[in-house]
């Protein structure tokens, strides 16, 4: 079973476990192995290439394949999903479509294809510079979010609510020399969810916690969200409706929404399993496995069954409140025990640089638990998260904590 790069954090080690749980024998195909830890440490067999390039993917696999056959090929990185796809069409294995996927990895290309189906997105604009970003902001009125129109984790989003603050960030955007263009779009109000789907089925209904103005990076989950009936029914429907209309459907999808004065907003789709330790919190609290539902896919397996749940799970991660360079790491082991904690764990050690770049790489550990109920399942994942230090010397004044558009 290939791998085409891998999460840096959250899922990415399980993916390797599902396939050697499944018989198979995992096979990453890497730039730098070293990025990922787990890689060394549960023993992965590692083909080191340049994965940006499809020839050199292709003759990798076609190495593979000749080496005792080739089950799948799929990608557990937002980065590489395209190009897994495309691989895996190529030698005939099941995969989702590689055009539509790409498609989606455009945010300005899929505003438009929901648009014309008429799935409800935010009003937007793409542009190319900063002046276009600001006489967009002034057209759509109000505050502006600007983000990439590729890119995930929250890396580059930010809530805008006057023209000079439109044209930095969008300066800064532009400036980073991987975004070309950048959306402008009103900034939706409400409560924030996630879909998981699973070929065309929705799977759960996620609530999201999300930290302040004027950035966007989430803090939390709730698996399922404690919403009426008729919210999740509205939710996962908007979801699908959003899946058809970029031709999406098989396999994991992550669909994220807000829930406006007006009923449900798409914010986004992402045609991929979530990232954020939610397959863990899905496993927990309803009894699926989307890890191993990816990986049966792409091998042509049939998906497990689900088995009992707790009911709810939490997500509660640790966050960076400056920078510095981490001395130590506490806590883990009396959080890992709290009651109702499964996975408690560090996205981070003693000698590594933090730097604040308010999207995903701030959160520095995260912790699962379970319950019976959402509140207790909040309040356990919270206490646990809460007994985790993570100690940092400050960084000399020329390195202080400023604001940033991060390099992904």
């Amino acid at each position: 079973m290939a791998f085409l790069e891998s999460n840096t954090t959250g899922t990415g080690r399980e993916f390797c476990g599902a396939a050697r749980a499944r018989g198979l024998r995992p096979v990453l195909l890497a730039k730098d192995p070293a990025r990922y830890p787990y890689v060394a440490e549960d023993a992965v067999e590692v083909r080191v290439l340049d994965t940006s390039d499809p020839a050199a993917v292709s003759q990798a696999l076609d190495g593979l394949a000749a080496d005792g056959g080739l089950a799948g090929v799929t990608s557990s990185s937002e980065y590489f999903i395209a190009s897994a796809a495309r691989a895996a069409a190529r030698l005939g294995l099941p995969g989702p479509d590689a055009d539509a996927v790409s498609a989606c990895r455009a945010k300005d290309v899929q505003r438009a294809r929901h648009r014309a189906a008429g799935v409800p997105v935010p009003r937007h604009r793409a542009v190319t510079d900063a002046e276009a970003a600001v006489d967009a902001a002034l057209f759509l009125g109000g505050p502006v979010v600007l983000k990439p129109v590729s890119g995930s984790g929250s890396a580059g989003v930010r809530l805008c609510r006057d023209a000079r603050e439109t044209r930095a960030w969008a300066q800064r955007l532009l400036a980073d020399g991987t975004n070309p263009r950048i959306l402008v779009e009103e900034a939706v109000s409400g409560p924030e969810f996630s879909v998981e789907t699973f070929d065309g089925a929705v799977i759960a209904v996620v609530a999201k916690h999300v930290g302040p103005a004027p950035y966007f990076v989430e803090t939390g989950h709730d698996v399922p969200a404690a919403t009426s009936a008729a919210t999740v029914r509205a939710l996962g429907a908007t979801a699908l409706r959003a899946l058809a209309a970029l031709g999406l459907g098989w396999g994991a999808a992550h669909t994220e929404l807000r829930w406006s004065a007006g009923g449900p907003v798409v914010i986004e789709v992402n045609p991929r399993l979530a990232g954020g330790m939610i397959p863990v919190a899905v496993r927990a609290a309803l009894g699926v496995d989307l890890v191993d539902a990816v990986v049966a896919g792409a091998a042509g397996l049939a998906s497990a069954p689900p088995v009992p749940g707790a009911g709810y799970a939490a997500v509660r991660f640790v966050r960076a409140r400056h920078e510095g360079r981490v001395t130590a790491v506490r806590g883990l082991a009396a959080a890992a025990a709290a009651p109702g904690v499964l996975s408690a764990r560090a996205t981070t050690e003693a000698g590594r640089e933090v730097r604040i770049t308010h999207s995903f790489q701030d959160r520095l550990a995260c912790v699962v638990a379970e319950a019976p109920e959402p509140q207790q399942a909040a309040r356990r994942a919270l206490a646990a998260a809460d007994l985790i230090e993570i100690a940092m010397d400050t960084l000399p004044a020329p390195h202080a904590s400023r604001e940033r558009a991060p390099v992904r």
